[in-house]
Formats: C-alpha cells, structure tokens, sequence
C-alpha cells in the first residue's frame, strides 16, 4: 500500500470508505426532516470604521465558519479565507459577517488546511493589500499554479516573524483532499499568533513610545468610537495577546502539548459538523471535545467558531450551542471564558 505523505500524530483512521459513506447518507435521510435549522448567528453591523483606522490596538472580528480577522500589532489577518455563497449544493445559511469588498488591506492569511470550506481561491483572490499566505506544508505549489506568488509553507512548529508579530504552524488531527488524486498530499494544522519574544521585550521597555503612538493613531481618526452601549461586555485581554486559531480538528492529545509550548490567551475553536459522531469524530471535535481541548491548552478565553455558516454534517447551530453551554457546566468552566461573537462583531481585545 503506498504511504500517505502526511500523517496524524496519533494512531487514527481518517480515510471513509464506500460502506461508511452509504450508511451516512441512509441515517441522513432519515434525521434530516426532524432538524430544526431555524436558528442562526445573528449578523452584527460591523465596525468599520474602527476596523479601517485601527493600527495599534488587538481586536478578533468573525466573519463566519472558521473566517476571522485578526488584527495584531498594525498587521490585518485573515484566516481561512471562504466568502462563498455556498459550500456543494448547500447555499450558506448566514452571510459573511463583512462583506469581501468592506475588508480592509490584508498583510497575511493563514490557511489552517486545503480542504474547500478553509481555502476558497475566489476569495483569496479578491482581498486586496500584499497578501503573505503561510501555509501548511506541500500546499504552496498549488497556490503557485493559481498565480499566488507570496506564500511561505510550513510543516510543524515552524515559525516565521513578521513586522513583530511570530506565527507558528502547530498541529491538530484531520486530513486533507481538494481532488480524487491528493489525498493527504498536504498537511493541517492550527496556528499560534504571538508577539515575537524579542519584540515583546522592546515594548515592555518603551511603553512610553507606545502609548504615544497609539494616542496619534487615535488622534487622526476622531470617528473611532467606543463599541455602541448595547453591544456584550467583552473581557479585556491586553495589548500583546497571544491567539490559538486551531483549524479543524478532531480531538487529540497534541493539545496539551500546544498548551505547554505557548501561553496563550484566545483560543478560536470548532464546536460545529461533528454529526454523527462515529463517522465525524477522528477530524472534528464536538463541542464537549472542544471544551476539553480548550482547557488543555491552558487558554483564558474561548471564541467558538466552524458552525452556523454551511451544513457540513448533520448538527444544527442550535445543537452545537446547546451541548456546550451543558458541557461548560459539567466541566465547571466560568461562563466570562466563553466568548460567543455575532457575525460581523469585532472583540477589542485590549478594551479601548
């Protein structure tokens, strides 16, 4: 049997076959008319206004699915770009929570993996600004043929700095295809963002120099407000934040071992497309799975995210919420950690 070039760091079995696709669709047909898909994330107006002048302070909007733009240190982020009005047949279930021609310039986009509702060419084609694309390992020849000429690929725990701001490429447990004939020809994973350790101490001993910059930033924009009074408190997190977008996953004991390695602060992580369970369970945490990986990490705060956008798998947003508002409880986790976004919200991390 010829071995696959990339593999998981546990022992599991990510590959379907036929008998294993057939029995799903028969269950599927069976529990698709008793599934209420009523509810959705609601779509906040986005802040854009803050989010085109901001170039000091940390802040986390959802787009939607596993879409989020980070910006961190003057650098605007996007990880997994998929603005798609539809994922297959299915048409997606809310709109982006900022629309592809409202986004700012993008400075880097991280692809956790190739698989389609993570990398959407289309999208990546439309963000504008230079656009440095990190990716997992043996993807970068793919975008290349595409005519993306700025990617830098990368296998586990390698790291790149930019601008300050240090990115990790760290694993998780799944597998990747676009086509019949690349099965796991590139690899997956999450990724760290972090203030380089060197940059981290510059700006411990210029906070002076700091806080003078951020004051000009706001001084040139008089139109960046406080969030509107009606919006969630958010916790405060810092101006340096150390962030975990983990991709897709099923849950695995690398984890921990990311949590040892990193003291992070957010984690952006999957609750959604986890039904059935037998069959989803090897590549996509549930949400209780979720919990438990949040708390291996040793992370502060939780952003949950791959749900509520395409029907990927036979779980509803209302369920993926629901078991982990009971898993929250069960596992004894302050309700502040969890921090549940609207579409089109925009986190303050720092909280000015």
């Amino acid at each position: 049997m010829r071995r696959l070039r990339f593999q998981n760091s546990d022992p599991v079995q990510t590959a379907k076959t036929m008998a294993q696709f057939k029995r799903w669709r028969q269950e599927r047909q069976r529990k698709v008319k008793h599934k209420d898909y009523s509810y959705v994330v609601p779509n906040t107006a986005p802040d854009l206004t803050y989010i085109d002048h901001n170039g000091t302070e940390p802040s986390v909007t959802w787009i939607g699915h596993s879409t989020f733009l980070i910006q961190h240190s003057g650098l605007n982020i996007v990880t997994d770009p998929v603005w798609a009005a539809k994922m297959a047949m299915n048409k997606r279930m809310a709109p982006p929570g900022i629309e592809i021609t409202d986004m700012p310039p993008i400075d880097i986009v991280l692809v956790s993996h190739s698989h389609y509702d993570h990398l959407n060419i289309a999208s990546l084609r439309r963000l504008t600004g230079s656009k440095l694309l990190l990716v997992p390992a043996g993807l970068r020849a793919k975008l290349r043929l595409k005519g993306f000429m700025r990617v830098k690929e990368f296998h586990w725990w390698e790291s790149i700095t930019v601008r300050g701001v240090r990115f990790t490429f760290v694993p998780s447990q799944h597998s990747t295809r676009r086509t019949p004939w690349d099965m796991n020809k590139s690899h997956w994973g999450g990724w760290i963002i972090e203030p380089d350790p060197e940059a981290a101490k510059s700006a411990r001993e210029d906070k002076r120099q700091q806080a003078a910059i951020s004051a000009l930033a706001v001084a040139k924009s008089e139109q960046i407000e406080a969030a509107p009074s009606d919006s969630p408190q958010r916790p405060i997190v810092g101006d340096k934040p150390v962030l975990y977008f983990a991709g897709d996953s099923g849950y695995f004991r690398g984890f921990e071992e990311i949590g040892k390695r990193f003291a992070i602060d957010v984690t952006l992580m999957p609750i959604g497309a986890y039904e059935p369970e037998w069959f989803m369970a090897p590549q996509h945490v549930c949400p209780e799975e979720a919990l438990q990986a949040f708390l291996d990490t040793g992370a502060r705060w939780f952003v949950p995210m791959h749900y509520s956008s395409f029907k990927l798998a036979d779980d509803t947003p209302r369920e993926a919420l629901d078991r982990l508002e009971k898993g929250r409880c069960q596992l004894s986790i302050d309700e502040e950690r969890l921090v549940l976004l609207s579409h089109g919200e925009t986190w303050r991390l720092s909280g000015r």
